[in-house]
């Protein structure tokens, strides 16, 4: 049988002990900091040295060139791009040009918004794929709502829209206010 190798459990080299090198301002030493935003790299020498650095580079990565695409501004090839948000096009040239747009337009449904009662409903998608619709004169107006709009007011609250919610294989109609948000009859 074999002995085991006492220097394994001695402590030495925690795995909390990162040399993480020198801070490129003042030399001081670098170490793991924890923010508002997440854990990041920072100075021991905070609040005489404010050097930091993201864990993780938010940069976009060019995914795939688009066949046949011209980019508008400059006439380059476009690119499909994974950033921040989530999927978009991108001209090929960027940093030199930076236009971009979004991989799915947003399509107006023409439902006007019960909120503001200026703008309509937009259908969109989040970074992560899931459809809202929400007023196109956002920021001004914020009002959203998860499910699909149906021009037609509440006859208990008299709220602009109702929305059509999915529920065991059938479509009931809702009022989304949240002080009715009572079922309506076909």
């Amino acid at each position: 049988m074999s002995k085991i190798d006492g220097t394994l459990f001695s402590g030495e080299g925690h795995a909390n002990d990162h040399n993480l090198g020198n801070c490129p301002e003042c030399g001081g030493e670098l170490q793991f900091r924890r923010g508002k935003s997440g854990t990041f790299v920072g100075c021991k020498q905070f609040p005489k040295c404010e050097f930091s650095k993201p864990l993780h580079d938010n940069q976009t990565q060019d995914l795939t060139l688009i066949e046949g695409s011209v980019c508008p501004n400059c006439k380059e090839q476009l690119v499909i791009k994974k950033g921040r948000y989530g999927l978009f096009i991108g001209c090929s040239q960027y940093p030199v040009c930076h236009h971009i747009e979004p991989i799915q337009k947003n399509k107006n449904t023409e439902i006007s918004c019960p909120s503001c009662k200026n703008g309509s409903l937009t259908k969109r998608s989040n970074k992560f794929g899931k459809t809202f619709y929400a007023c196109n004169t956002f920021p001004k107006c914020k009002y959203a709502v998860n499910d699909a709009p149906v021009q037609k007011q509440c006859s208990y609250c008299g709220w602009g829209i109702i929305v059509e919610k999915h529920r065991n294989d059938s479509v009931v109609l809702q009022c989304p206010a949240k002080s009715c948000n009572k079922l309506q009859s076909n």
